[in-house]
């Protein structure tokens, strides 16, 4: 089976600031990211064995496990492109703005409909900009990375709540971490994404 492996950032880890330090960048991606990779792939090795009799696994443990990491992985690998360094008045163009006004009416409702998204999710997750196979968009809060999946949808934009994501920086105030996230959205990122 294919291993994977932590890609590397876009950007220098700096390249965000003053929206997220450097310390943060440094800690989220080399650590919690690896950390998921790791988790993906000592969950493979399991099934692996598991498929050639070499070992017994709880299955729905070690699934379990695969899908918490390998979704880590696959939604911080998104958000990392997601991001580029801080713009004014960053706003989407072209496909991408037209289908977020089609589908809600204006890029300030969908902000905020995305924002409240964003600082609602219970615990620890992602909230999601996510597109079906015709091209309607859905907001979509995941919880611990697999929970609250929706099925069929392809994620084009990502924002990780989770509090390693900006606690370094903004401490308990998610609401202003998601609030300044939206000078370092990579639109051209979302819009390929399409």
């Amino acid at each position: 089976m294919k291993r994977f492996e932590l890609p590397p950032l876009p950007y220098s880890y700096d390249a965000l600031e003053p929206v997220i330090s450097r310390k943060i960048m440094e800690l989220h991606h080399d650590k919690h990211h690896a950390a998921y990779v790791k988790g993906a792939n000592v969950a493979l090795e399991k099934l692996e064995k598991a498929r050639k009799g070499e070992m017994e696994i709880n299955v729905r443990e070690v699934l379990r496990d695969l899908s918490f990491n390998l979704n880590g992985h696959i939604l911080h690998s998104i958000f990392w492109n997601n991001m580029r360094p801080p713009q004014e008045n960053n706003r989407p163009g072209g496909e991408i703005e037209d289908l977020i006004v089609k589908n809600f009416g204006s890029f300030e409702a969908f902000q905020q409909e995305f924002s409240k998204a964003a600082t609602s999710v219970e615990g620890v997750g992602w909230t999601i900009l996510a597109k079906d196979e015709e091209n309607n968009l859905y907001v979509v809060q995941i919880e611990k990375h697999n929970l609250m999946h929706i099925a069929g949808l392809k994620p084009i934009l990502v924002i990780d709540v989770w509090e390693h994501a900006y606690y370094l920086d903004y401490l308990n105030k998610r609401a202003e971490y998601v609030n300044n996230w939206w000078q370092v959205v990579n639109w051209d990122d979302v819009e390929k994404r399409l």
